[in-house]
C-alpha cells in the first residue's frame, strides 16, 4: 500500500468511524409513538379559550416531517476537516465548504484546487459532465457503489449512484479560494424499492465526505510540491563567486540579506566560528577562526565536518545587498577582502554551507 493509500484510508476511517450500520438506528421501546393525538379542547362559546402552545404536542406519524421511533438516523453529524495546510472551515456552518488560503506562492490557488478536485473525480473513475465558462462551477458524473451478499452467488443488496457539483468562489485578490460541494442528484435501489430521494443525513455526509477525500488530495499535493521545491534546492547551486558593490572578491548567495544574516551563526557554530562581536545595522558579523581538528574516531564514526582552509585569526563577514541575492565578504584581521584564489579554493565547503542544505 503507497503512503498516500495508507494516509487517505487512515482519514477514511476518521470520517466514517462512527457511522458503522449496526449503530445508525435508535433503540429503546419509543413508546411516545403509541401515543395518540389528542382531539382539541372544546370551549364553550361564553368562555376564553386558555393560552395553548404547540412546543409539546404530539401528533400523528403520518403528520410527522421525517423519521420516528426506530427509524431515526442517531449517527453523530459529520464535519469538514482542515487537514490541508491554510484550510479554514466556517464557524457554525452545517454545509460542506472549506475555504484555502495561498501557500505556494509559485501557483495559483485557484487552478490548485480545481485540478486536486479533477485529480480526485478520476481517481474515482467519474467523468466531468458540465463545466462552466468561467470555471467556478463543475458537475461531475455518477459515483456508483454497490452492496452484495453471498458467497458463489451473489446479490446486490444496495445499489446507490450520486452525482456532485463543486462550487469555487475566489476572493478579488486571489488568495483565498472556498470549495462548496453539493449533492445535485441521487437514485438508490435496496429491497424495500427505488427512491430518487436522498435521506437528510446521508445527502450531509456523503458531500462532507466527499469534501474531506479532496482536502486530503490538496494536503497531498502540497506535500509533493513542497518535496519537489525542497529537491530542487538541494540541487540548485545558490553559491557563486563574484564581485559585492564595490568590486571586491566575495560569495553571491541567493538569500536575502535578513535571512542570511539570521542564518549565519548556524553556519559559525558547525565550522570551527566564534562570533566576537557584531553590527547588525551594517550586517557585519566579527568572528574568530580557530581550525576545527578531527580525531581518528571522527571519521570512524562519521562525525568529522569538512574543514575550511583559512589561518587562525579574526576575520569579518559582511552582508551586502546585491540585486535578488546578497553578497558575503570575508576580511581577514588586517581588513583586505579575502582574495578570489582563496575563495575557489574553500568554495566546495562553502557552498553546501552557505546554502544550508545539510541543517
Amino acid at each position: 500500500m503507497s503512503r498516500r493509500s495508507l494516509y487517505l484510508s487512515i482519514l477514511a476511517l476518521s470520517i466514517v468511524g462512527c457511522s458503522s450500520g449496526k449503530n445508525n438506528r435508535a433503540s429503546g421501546d419509543f413508546e411516545y409513538t403509541e401515543v395518540k393525538e389528542q382531539s382539541a379542547l372544546s370551549v364553550p362559546d361564553n368562555l376564553s379559550k386558555p393560552v395553548q402552545s404547540d412546543d409539546f404536542s404530539v401528533v400523528a406519524e403520518d403528520k410527522v416531517q421525517g423519521p420516528i421511533g426506530a427509524k431515526v438516523d442517531v449517527r453523530a453529524p459529520s464535519l469538514v476537516l482542515p487537514v490541508a495546510a491554510s484550510s479554514r472551515v466556517i464557524p457554525e456552518s452545517s454545509e460542506a465548504i472549506i475555504w484555502f488560503d495561498k501557500v505556494l506562492e509559485d501557483r495559483d490557488l485557484l487552478t490548485f484546487i480545481k485540478t486536486a478536485v479533477k485529480d480526485q473525480l478520476i481517481e474515482s473513475e467519474v467523468a466531468i459532465r458540465n463545466e462552466d465558462a468561467n470555471g467556478l462551477s463543475i458537475e461531475s458524473d455518477w459515483f456508483h457503489s454497490e452492496k452484495e451478499s453471498g458467497v458463489v452467488f451473489k446479490d446486490t443488496d444496495v445499489a446507490e449512484s450520486k452525482r456532485f457539483r463543486f462550487d469555487f468562489t475566489a476572493k478579488p485578490h486571489g488568495r483565498s479560494v472556498s470549495l462548496q460541494v453539493t449533492l445535485v442528484d441521487y437514485m438508490k435501489t435496496d429491497q424495500s424499492g427505488s427512491t430518487k430521494k436522498a435521506d437528510i443525513i446521508d445527502k450531509h455526509r456523503s458531500e462532507m465526505a466527499l469534501l474531506n477525500e479532496i482536502t486530503s488530495t490538496v494536503d497531498y499535493k502540497y506535500r509533493l510540491q513542497q518535496r519537489e521545491n525542497r529537491l530542487m534546492r538541494a540541487n540548485q547551486k545558490l553559491v557563486t563567486i563574484g564581485e559585492n558593490p564595490v568590486g571586491e572578491p566575495a560569495y553571491i548567495v541567493e538569500m536575502e540579506a535578513d535571512l542570511l544574516w539570521s542564518n549565519l551563526p548556524i553556519f559559525f557554530e558547525n565550522y570551527g566560528f566564534d562570533i566576537a562581536d557584531l553590527n547588525e545595522s551594517k550586517k557585519i558579523y566579527y568572528v574568530d577562526f580557530t581550525k576545527p581538528s578531527i580525531s581518528l574516531w571522527d571519521k570512524i564514526w562519521g562525525d568529522d565536518v569538512p574543514v575550511i582552509e583559512l589561518g587562525d585569526e579574526r576575520y569579518q563577514f559582511v552582508l551586502a545587498d546585491i540585486e535578488d541575492s546578497t553578497a558575503l565578504t570575508i576580511y581577514n584581521s588586517e581588513g583586505k577582502p579575502v582574495t578570489a584564489e582563496v575563495l575557489e579554493a574553500i568554495f566546495p565547503v562553502m557552498e553546501p554551507a552557505l546554502s544550508f542544505r545539510d541543517f
